[in-house]
């Protein structure tokens, strides 16, 4: 095994992305087990202990044991799948380091949040720069698109319809690809960013990224996901928010939950039926399954209500006894 891992891992990968499965984490986590095993010399089939040692490693800001079920669940698909190659391959089930958590509540922003954390992006400097406006472009089009973080950043220009105002999303978390209609505020929004863009004197082929990195050595790559957090989590300390979820803070995907929300809220104001419009919605959001999208319904607050009444509508015997 010590000699054979890091190809057994690599083979792994190659297979499931052939399958269009994005590996970005798996990979990152298998590549460093495969490390791990040939620093420690292990020998023979790969055992939980050698894997909760691997877990045990890394820095996390969530509690010990929450980082290791999250790292140990990681390793399961690629455990099953090495059983065909060495059958005393020991797979870790759920109860290895503790249940994972499945979703915690998000923190839904508020209309004047949005507002302020739009302004204060607005107001970043320096003042001969677009940075302000390139991070208001991006966190505004997350909060009314609500797009995940990492699909804004991987979009090209070629992605950015502004005639017909809509967004191509290519291949994304479950390799799939959607369309998404824009509302013309935002279209107009992001006009106003491409001519900003196009000042800088960054690359303007189709292939290229639509949000940048700014500087002069960067000018023109890609916009790391790491950088638009550091600024989001520096906006956040600044403008005070109190956190309403039950994750460390207010977060940048927590604006694709508030989009869900706001949307699932405003149907239910309407009087459209929410279990006839759900499937759309989670296309919209390119979950793999509608399931994904109707856990909003019983794990955020604000759509409990929905809930209960979807409940008492189906079950009036119950709720009249």
């Amino acid at each position: 095994m010590t000699n054979d891992v890091i190809t057994l891992v690599e083979r792994y990968l190659a297979e499931r992305q052939r399958l269009g499965f994005d590996l970005r984490h798996s990979g990152y986590c298998l590549r460093s087990l495969a490390r791990h095993v040939q620093r420690s010399n292990h020998l023979g089939p790969l055992t939980l202990e050698v894997m909760t040692q691997w877990a045990a490693q890394g820095r996390s800001s969530m509690p010990g044991s929450l980082h290791m079920a999250r790292r140990m669940r990681r390793l399961r698909p690629f455990a099953r799948w090495l059983l065909q190659f060495e059958p005393d391959t020991e797979v870790p089930d759920e109860a290895v380091c503790g249940h994972r958590p499945v979703r915690g509540t998000p923190h839904i922003y508020s209309d004047q949040e949005i507002e302020e954390l739009l302004a204060a992006a607005r107001r970043l400097g320096p003042p001969s720069s677009i940075r302000g406006l390139l991070y208001e472009t991006l966190f505004g089009l997350l909060a009314s698109t609500g797009l995940r973080i990492s699909e804004a950043l991987a979009l090209r220009l070629a992605d950015v319809d502004l005639q017909q105002g809509v967004l191509t999303i290519r291949r994304t978390k479950f390799g799939k690809s959607r369309a998404v209609p824009l509302h013309p505020s935002t279209t107009q929004a992001l006009r106003a960013y491409r001519a900003g863009r196009d000042l800088t004197g960054a690359a303007s082929g189709e292939d290229e990224y639509l949000f940048i990195g700014l500087r002069a050595d960067i000018l023109g790559t890609p916009l790391a996901g790491h950088q638009a957090r550091l600024v989001f989590a520096g906006l956040r300390r600044e403008l005070g928010w109190v956190n309403r979820g039950t994750h460390h803070a207010a977060r940048i995907h927590d604006l694709r939950h508030t989009f869900v929300v706001r949307r699932v809220l405003l149907w239910q104001q309407q009087g459209v039926d929410v279990d006839q419009t759900m499937l759309s919605l989670s296309t919209y959001l390119g979950h793999a399954g509608v399931a994904d999208t109707y856990w909003y319904l019983q794990a955020v607050p604000d759509l409990m209500a929905v809930a209960a009444q979807r409940f008492e509508a189906c079950m009036p015997e119950v709720c009249d006894a």
